[in-house]
């Protein structure tokens, strides 16, 4: 049955695809989870209709003008969010519905689009990644990987403690701008297999599972990419072979993972307490720090 699958030419686009956006969507979603903007996404994905229906509209592949609107949204965002103090929220809303409405309208008012081809960048769709999304998904997803492994010393700074990052000397207004982008790019990567308005639950939801057994940055990016990767491509072969929404198959088994590792993370403190009691209970060696006992400025390195 596996091979039957991988004979047809559309789902091996379809899960290629999802293997790529596996990987960059928790590779970026973790640095937005770091900075409180775990909603970034789900926004972004809001003014990437914008993009789409420009797309139909402009007879050009919906994909990259998504990413050219998404990534002016994520820009304006950053910088409503830098200094729209007072009425941030408000922007930020009619931002985003502005984002919704436009795709809607301007879609319709296309000679090749309806509201069905909608449909399918709202919640994903495997039989509609055609080779042209392949290529534009590969080149995207690249850009991605290289800015969250490449910079990720820099992000993380900017994203644990800005001001602390800008005593350091690091371009905090840039990099923020830069985080911004890649998240933009990653929607315009995930849309397609995931679907605009589930994309940012792929962006958190593996992060926030990592985080309850993992105990640093590194073990946390490592381990959120592998669930990713797990339930996208677990989520795209259900989806071919139940015939669901393999966005909407892909986020429920993301949700699982994570009520799964939530519920093992007690027991796993409660065995590593008892352990450290242990150690420390031996003698004169409580009071020597022992070579494995995790240290409080562990959580931060990268």
């Amino acid at each position: 049955m596996i091979l039957e699958m991988l004979d047809s030419p559309f789902m091996q686009r379809a899960l290629l695809a999802a293997l790529l956006v596996g990987i960059t969507a928790p590779a970026v979603g973790i640095y937005l989870v770091q900075r409180r903007q775990a909603l970034m996404g789900d926004g972004i994905g809001h003014v990437a209709m914008t993009g789409v229906g420009l797309g139909f509209l402009m007879s050009t592949n919906p994909i990259w003008m998504a990413t050219l609107v998404s990534v002016l949204g994520a820009v304006l965002m950053e910088l409503i969010r830098t200094y729209g103090r007072t009425r941030g929220d408000i922007a930020l809303a009619m931002l985003f519905y502005g984002g919704m409405a436009g795709g809607v309208l301007l879609i319709e008012l296309s000679d090749t689009g309806s509201t069905a081809n909608l449909t399918t960048y709202l919640f994903g769709s495997l039989s509609t990644v055609s080779e042209q999304d392949v290529i534009a998904i590969v080149l995207l997803a690249a850009f991605v990987m290289l800015v969250s492994l490449g910079l990720r010393r820099q992000l993380f700074a900017v994203s644990q403690d800005e001001e602390f990052a800008r005593v350091t000397g690091l371009p905090v207004r840039a990099l923020n701008l830069l985080v911004a982008v890649t998240a933009a790019v990653t929607v315009s990567v995930a849309m397609r297999v995931v679907g605009l308005l589930l994309v940012s639950a792929l962006m958190v939801v593996p992060v926030a599972a990592a985080q309850q057994i993992s105990r640093s940055f590194k073990a946390t990016y490592a381990l959120s990419v592998a669930i990713g990767v797990a339930v996208a491509l677990a989520g795209t072969t259900t989806s071919y072979y139940q015939d669901v929404p393999p966005g909407a198959t892909i986020v429920m088994l993301a949700i699982a993972v994570f009520v799964v590792l939530t519920a093992l993370a007690t027991p796993l403190a409660r065995r590593r307490a008892r352990t450290l009691e242990v150690s420390g209970a031996n003698g004169s060696q409580c009071a020597v720090e022992m070579p494995g006992t995790r240290r409080p400025g562990d959580d931060v390195k990268v």
